[in-house]
């Protein structure tokens, strides 16, 4: 796995502006310090259906301790940005946590279950002083608020919306508001940078490869979820254009065939191993599945331009500072 060391740009190419007008909807979750100078406040709108029900959303309100001591973390790319501004982590569903993030574990850091099932006994047991939730794991916030106070920073807005405001709580939370800023401002940079390299690059299409199958991701568009926001994160975040205008529409949903490949003739392909970022026993790697006789007669490649993005960052985690440094130098690939 690589590791988030490439230095980037110094001076921000700002998206403040844009973030902090977007981050102001009421659909929004926002962090703001609450009258007790030893607490922030992070408010956000939590469904509170029935497991299969229609959504149904409350907005609810925390107040989380500053400098917490023992944080136990579910969402992967909060324990990623919680580590990069100093914060430990002293429980976790360790089997989840990815190699490259695994430094931000305590010492003695406890097994808390898994992404969608909490370890309610031990949690209980190591009494700590905040709970993060997100994603997968959302589901568990009504029995973990039992324990200890529980956010919910799950993706809501655009990626790089939830970047800049997840950072900017967690550094009010761990007391490394600067460093929150100087991280965010660097990956603004970074990500401007990317886009700069993928502006004149021409056409690109994301590929998901999974089980010997393909899957097109498409740009996911105004109101997607946080898995269509995934699979067209290449394009929304990285400025890549999309091959086609309207894929949803070209793929009849995701799966497409090789020869759908040559069709569209991508100029390039960016391609996330979906086994590889499972730990699927026995699957075929992806630049296998890719190697034949159809795909060699793309552009793609045989202009060498069929990028491998890690698929850890791109599929798993998703999110977070280390993370974002990583997808930033997967993308400037088309650079080097």
């Amino acid at each position: 796995m690589r590791t988030a060391s490439r230095p980037l740009a110094a001076t921000s190419l700002s998206l403040a502006a844009a973030l902090a007008l977007t981050a102001c909807g009421a659909d929004e979750p926002a962090a703001e310090a609450a009258t007790d100078a030893g607490t922030v406040t992070w408010t956000w709108d939590r469904n509170v259906a029935a497991e299969d029900a229609e959504p149904e959303f409350e907005e609810t309100s925390v107040e989380v301790p500053v400098d917490p001591q023992r944080i136990v973390v579910f969402d992967m790319a909060a324990l990623d940005t919680i580590g990069a501004l100093g914060g430990e982590i002293a429980g976790a569903p360790l089997a989840s946590v990815p190699d490259y993030l695994r430094d931000h574990l305590a010492d003695d850091a406890f097994d808390a279950g898994t992404l969608f099932e909490a370890d309610l006994v031990e949690i209980e047991s190591q009494q700590p002083d905040l709970i993060v939730i997100g994603g997968r794991s959302s589901a568990l916030y009504e029995d973990l608020s039992e324990i200890a106070p529980t956010v919910d920073l799950s993706m809501r807005g655009t990626y790089t919306e939830t970047l800049d405001r997840n950072a900017t709580f967690l550094g009010e939370v761990l007391g490394a508001e600067d460093e929150a800023a100087a991280a965010v401002a660097e990956l603004e940079a970074g990500i401007e940078e990317a886009r700069a390299a993928t502006a004149d690059a021409g056409t690109g299409l994301g590929l998901m490869v999974s089980g010997g199958e393909l899957s097109a991701m498409a740009p996911a568009g105004e109101g997607s979820d946080a898995r269509g926001a995934r699979g067209g994160l290449i394009y929304d975040a990285f400025g890549v254009q999309p091959v086609v205008d309207d894929l949803q529409a070209a793929t009849h949903g995701e799966p497409v065939s090789f020869e759908f490949l040559l069709e569209t003739d991508p100029d390039h392909l960016w391609v996330v191993d979906r086994d590889a970022a499972t730990g699927e026993e026995g699957a075929q790697a992806a630049a296998a599945v890719l190697d034949n006789d159809v795909v060699a007669r793309t552009t793609a490649a045989r202009q060498d331009q069929v990028h491998y993005l890690d698929p850890v960052a791109w599929y798993v985690v998703f999110g977070g500072i280390d993370t974002t440094r990583i997808m930033i130098d997967d993308v400037l690939q088309i650079a080097e």
